[in-house]
């Protein structure tokens, strides 16, 4: 089965769109895409080879989503992904983060490991293809909203 493919642009350098991507999901990250659908969770993705992608509720329950398979701060970052379903069926999520002339960030995402989910596979690309267009859409929304600082410079409170 064909991967599934998508692009998108954002007004932030390569760093703050990773950074962003990775250590802010929690604030941008739409309740309705998480396993528990709670407001206010905490999403966590621990930044390493090997690392674990996963929810934590108010009282502190943790529900994975994946496992960090590629690293590479600020361009890289790949990720076996199981939301919603048993680990293993997961698929894969390879992101990369481009500069573009304008001082912005290309980032292309490349969703892959659909056979592994038999006949379910196609609607399950489906569904993930409207799923990471409302994602990219939070995402966009928040790395504008909290632009990157001066180097040397404090954070917006």
């Amino acid at each position: 089965m064909t991967a599934l493919t998508l692009s998108f642009t954002v007004a932030c350098p390569v760093e703050h769109a990773f950074r962003t991507w990775t250590s802010r999901i929690a604030l941008w990250w739409p309740p309705s895409h998480t396993m528990t659908g709670e407001d206010h969770l905490g999403v966590v993705i621990e930044p390493s080879i090997g690392g674990r992608i996963y929810e934590r509720t108010h009282s502190a329950r943790e529900v994975d989503w994946g496992q960090v398979m590629r690293w590479e701060p600020p361009t890289r970052f790949a990720f076996r992904w199981h939301l919603g379903a048993d680990s293993r069926l997961a698929t894969d999520v390879e992101l990369t983060f481009s500069p573009t002339g304008a001082g912005g960030t290309t980032i292309d995402l490349v969703h892959t490991g659909w056979d592994r989910l038999g006949a379910d596979g196609p609607v399950r690309r489906e569904r993930n293809t409207a799923g990471w267009t409302a994602v990219f859409a939070h995402f966009a929304r928040a790395a504008d909203l909290d632009p990157p600082h001066p180097a040397g410079g404090l954070p917006r409170q």
